[in-house]
């Protein structure tokens, strides 16, 4: 999908945008509800607003039902926008939930439709290590694969007919590291979140690792990650 780059950046000029934006970072389908609490505006100021993320291609949206949900428009946008933020500082912490609450996004988190943080990139060493993949994180290996069978279930990565990379690295925005994207990455946290390896935060991008997930990672030799 083509875009408009000076439509884009005039769509993310406003902070509110820029605040749904980032909570559809998750990777998840929002109501524009959702969204609007999100960004701290009215309800008839947030469709305004999604509206023009719409119109620049930066989010698409769905009606079901008396709601219409909203999420990033597609792979491709997800990643060139977490690129883009990688340089932005860390919001002012002025609170104690703040605080926590950077605490647990920086340990566990999806960016978009794949893990990230200290989970991410530990995930992504510990597979290099293993053999899983390469060190440039960009391949994964006919071990990997079989690793992937035996402790997540996975057997397809890409679906049928999809163009996206089977795996590329993505530099984690807050440990400086890469995790793995691509149609692996996907694959990835979706058995962790259908098996209920983590669970996610109510309106955040946060994972909490369950008892379950820190099994399975103690055994695959990956240290405890606080989420």
């Amino acid at each position: 999908m083509s875009r408009d780059l000076l439509q884009v950046g005039r769509a993310l000029a406003a902070p509110a945008r820029v605040a749904m934006v980032t909570m559809l970072f998750d990777g998840a389908e929002h109501t524009a509800g959702e969204l609007a609490r999100s960004a701290r505006v009215a309800a008839a100021t947030a469709s305004e607003h999604l509206a023009t993320l719409t119109e620049a291609g930066i989010v698409s949206g769905r009606s079901h039902g008396r709601h219409r949900y909203y999420q990033l428009a597609d792979a491709d946008i997800a990643h060139a926008l977490e690129q883009l933020s990688q340089g932005d500082p860390e919001p002012k912490v002025n609170s104690l939930r703040l605080s926590r609450e950077q605490q647990r996004v920086r340990a566990a988190r999806t960016c978009y439709d794949h893990l990230a943080g200290q989970l991410g990139v530990g995930i992504a060493a510990r597979f290099v290590e293993l053999g899983w993949i390469d060190p440039s994180v960009s391949v994964l290996t006919d071990a990997g694969s079989r690793g992937l069978l035996a402790h997540f279930g996975i057997d397809q990565v890409r679906r049928p007919g999809s163009t996206r990379p089977l795996m590329r690295s993505c530099l984690d925005w807050t440990e400086r590291r890469p995790h793995i994207a691509g149609a692996v990455g996907a694959a990835m946290a979706a058995a962790f979140l259908d098996r209920r390896l983590v669970v996610r935060r109510p309106g955040s991008r946060g994972l909490t690792v369950t008892e379950k997930g820190r099994v399975l990672l103690a055994e695959l030799g990956i240290g405890a990650v606080v989420g």
